[in-house]
């Protein structure tokens, strides 16, 4: 099994990247293959809606994503983290979440096949917020997205209360991440 962490969020070392690296431990502790890639580092531009993909097999911009893409189609899970700012994802997560419509399948281009029918899908938010579900509309909102993509969206793991206290410094909050990693492989 591979999965892939894809983190949105402009901090090095945030609670998102702690959360869902903690997931990708269990996975890999249980024999997966993983990679993490980080908004923060790569170069996401975000999708201009020219419809180059309706065209061609991926999207026509020339950025990182494109690596992404190679990384997502050779993945069996997805773990998409993001903290939520403003009640949603971050304008990073958004930008990859939209670059992922040039993979939507054939009804945007009938040579591309599905590339993410039947891949999983874990979404991650770590939020200020003390209530886990305030946001909870918006979450099953983007759960749908995904599952248009092709995606079947098995958990969503909502961290709350995160500006007083670590991700790192809440071991039984690490340990229950990593135990959701292991039940992937």
């Amino acid at each position: 099994m591979k999965a892939i962490g894809f983190v949105g969020t402009p901090r090095k070392e945030s609670n998102t990247v702690l959360a869902v690296q903690a997931i990708l431990d269990g996975a890999k502790e249980r024999g997966a293959e993983i990679a993490i890639c980080s908004s923060r580092d790569l170069n996401l531009k975000p999708c201009q809606a020219c419809m180059g993909c309706a065209k061609a097999p991926t999207c026509v911009i020339e950025d990182d994503m494109l690596q992404i893409y190679d990384q997502l189609e050779s993945a069996d899970v997805l773990i998409f983290g993001s903290p939520v700012y403003m009640g949603q994802m971050t304008a990073q997560a958004k930008a990859f979440m939209d670059r992922l419509f040039a993979k939507l399948g054939p009804h945007i281009a009938p040579e591309i096949k599905d590339k993410f029918t039947g891949k999983k899908l874990i979404q991650v938010y770590t939020q200020g917020a003390p209530i886990p579900m305030a946001y909870q509309a918006y979450f099953d909102l983007t759960a749908g997205a995904f599952g248009h993509l092709g995606f079947d969206v098995i958990d969503t793991q909502v961290i709350a209360g995160m500006p007083d206290e670590s991700t790192q410094e809440r071991t039984d909050l690490i340990n229950g991440l990593k135990k959701v990693g292991a039940d992937l492989a």
